[in-house]
């Protein structure tokens, strides 16, 4: 929910207060008896005053709104920082409790988190309106851009008085890069432009298919023009059809069901659009700004420019085929039985990525659900084939197990089939690891010991934990990359999300402890287990220790150096990306601040 903050109706001139500034220099605070240098929040003498804003609203045609929680029409009153605001509407409310865990919903939204932990799970749906409904961690005010020169209007605004500033596209963000405190917030969601083309002419050597998306452009919608060209066409996006594909998954790299047969979403990357930090229009290819094109194919999301738009590679549609699996308590009830299926599964996982497969897979407490393992290219006779070893394995063993297979004319017909829709709105921490095809050779039994630490990683919170698997090489095709991803992605067999739901009434401590159980017992685990691998910047732990050996690998010096270059000032901000080493959220979530 947000109101254009001009239509309000309040005079907030009493509330702001402050002056516009002139510098962008930091403000100097104290925290733990550290000096820090912070960025300007409300309340701060640099904070701008409210001729300031509206000439920014005037800027950007009118579309920069307060930010409201979206489910403040369930509390009857917005205790903002800006002043309170009625809120309350029942049937507004009635909408927001039925589209929840909806994800396309809160995408729609101008600054909605699709999972709330990092706003501080503020502002919840509820039955009882006379609870406290606050801004959290959200951010102060968001732009809706409607065009390129929204998001230029905004970043030089948020540059010139030291802002803290927030880049979102759809809000699909599992580690809090699309929220925080106290920020101005750019929304990029309705820059929607898809341009097909049967021969690219631009540099790089490749004269094939390939398609340009503006910034705001998701999987599904993508995927299902790509289907409707004439001849069809496939792209390389992410599983979940949600996810923005020019925004955080090309920067973090990008995997999905091509990724076996063409690698990671950045690798198919021919060109980019952007907005760097000082406010100029740039694009990167091979040929313009060739060092700005490597680090965006992967180097980190909001990290050396915003992505106006991308040109990703088209590929030719191939017939597939899909196989679901299931273990869980409908067949047995025997832990260890589920438990030997489970280690059975994953120790054929180098046999399937090898043979081209990829492998979705959800594990928790008594419950193995494969949806699907997919064969693009293949028949489900073919796929059954590869699977054969498996199935011979749990029959031998008296491995209880339910199966079927379905065969598609497309891949895009399969997507649509068989990939289930995931659920936003819950609160939980996530991290995450890949395992290589060396761990798995030569620790499965350690692996799944460490599956076991994730699922219960300590007494009280037994059965608590859960896993969302991806089964892929990407370096089957591509054994070298072309992009900044970690090169161990070429190596891979089984990348692994880890999740642990948090209560959404938790104290700073209890946030605390939560975080270091993932940290320091279930992350941990599967790092120990699986030593040749990395982990996953758009899904990993932002808590993650050593992160940019993990993240990036050898790749970090060049993308340091990068980040100097491109946003020496720290104009973007995203946790745990290239050149954020000297920032940090203080004083309980809040204030970002660079320490001295």
């Amino acid at each position: 929910m947000s109101w254009s903050w001009l239509s309000l109706g309040v005079n907030f001139s009493t509330i702001i207060g402050g002056v516009e500034s002139a510098s962008p220099s930091l403000v100097e605070r104290t925290w733990n008896g550290s000096q820090y240098g912070c960025k300007c929040y409300l309340g701060d003498e640099c904070w701008p005053n409210e001729d300031a804003w509206a000439r920014l609203n005037s800027s950007v045609n009118g579309n920069l709104a307060i930010n409201i929680p979206p489910a403040a029409s369930c509390h009857n009153t917005f205790e903002g920082p800006l002043g309170s605001i009625s809120t309350y509407d029942a049937a507004a409310c009635e909408n927001v409790v039925a589209m929840w865990s909806d994800e396309q919903w809160g995408v729609e939204k101008p600054a909605a988190a699709l999972w709330t932990y990092f706003t501080n799970d503020t502002c919840q749906p509820t039955s009882d309106p006379t609870q406290s409904c606050t801004l959290g961690y959200y951010g102060v005010y968001v732009i809706q851009a409607q065009c390129r020169d929204h998001i230029k209007a905004g970043v030089d605004f948020a540059r010139e008085n030291n802002l803290r500033l927030i880049i979102r596209n759809t809000g699909h963000d599992f580690v809090g890069r699309s929220t925080g405190w106290g920020s101005l917030i750019i929304n990029t969601h309705n820059l929607q432009g898809v341009e097909f083309t049967t021969e690219y002419r631009g540099p790089g050597g490749y004269d094939g298919g390939a398609v340009t998306i503006e910034a705001g452009v998701q999987a599904r919608p993508l995927l299902d023009q790509a289907h409707a060209q004439n001849p069809p066409v496939m792209i390389v996006t992410g599983e979940c059809p949600t996810v923005g594909v020019a925004g955080g998954l090309v920067q973090g790299g990008g995997h999905g069901p091509l990724t076996p047969l063409y690698g990671m979403v950045a690798d198919s990357a021919l060109s980019f659009d952007v907005l760097t930090a000082d406010g100029k229009y740039l694009t990167a290819n091979s040929d313009e700004n060739p060092d700005l094109f490597w680090g965006l194919k992967g180097g980190g999301p909001s990290t050396f420019a915003v992505v106006l738009s991308v040109t990703l590679k088209t590929y030719p549609v191939h017939k597939a085929a899909g196989v679901l699996i299931n273990i869980n308590s409908t067949l047995t009830n025997d832990t260890n039985v589920f438990w030997d299926g489970v280690t059975t599964f994953h120790k054929y996982s180098n046999t399937f990525v090898t043979a081209g497969l990829y492998v979705y897979f959800e594990l928790m407490p008594q419950r193995l659900h494969i949806q699907p393992v997919l064969g693009v290219g293949k028949t489900s006779a073919e796929v059954e084939a590869i699977l054969e070893p498996m199935f011979d394995e749990f029959k031998a063993k008296g491995i209880p197990y339910d199966t079927t297979s379905k065969d598609f004319d497309s891949l895009f017909d399969l997507y649509v089939d068989l990939f289930e829709n995931e659920t936003a709105g819950t609160s939980a921490l996530t991290g995450g690891w890949l395992l290589t095809q060396q761990d798995v050779e030569e620790n499965n039994e350690g692996i799944i010991d460490a599956f076991k630490t994730v699922l219960s990683p300590c007494e009280d919170l037994k059965d608590q934990g859960f896993i969302i698997g991806h089964m892929w090489d990407a370096g089957l095709n591509m054994p070298i990359p072309n992009s900044a991803t970690n090169p161990i992605m070429r190596k891979s067999s089984d990348f692994l999300i880890v999740g642990l739901p948090v209560p959404d009434v938790s104290t700073w401590a209890q946030r605390g402890d939560f975080e270091s159980v993932l940290t320091n017992i279930q992350n941990d685990a599967l790092e120990k287990a699986g030593p040749n691998g990395c982990a996953y910047v758009s899904e990993g732990n932002p808590n993650q220790p050593d992160w940019q050996r993990h993240f990036w690998g050898p790749q970090y010096p060049m993308l340091l150096e990068l980040r100097k270059k491109w946003d020496p000032n720290g104009v973007f901000y995203a946790v745990s990306t290239p050149g954020t080493e000297d920032w940090e959220v203080i004083e309980y979530g809040t204030r970002l601040c660079r320490k001295y």
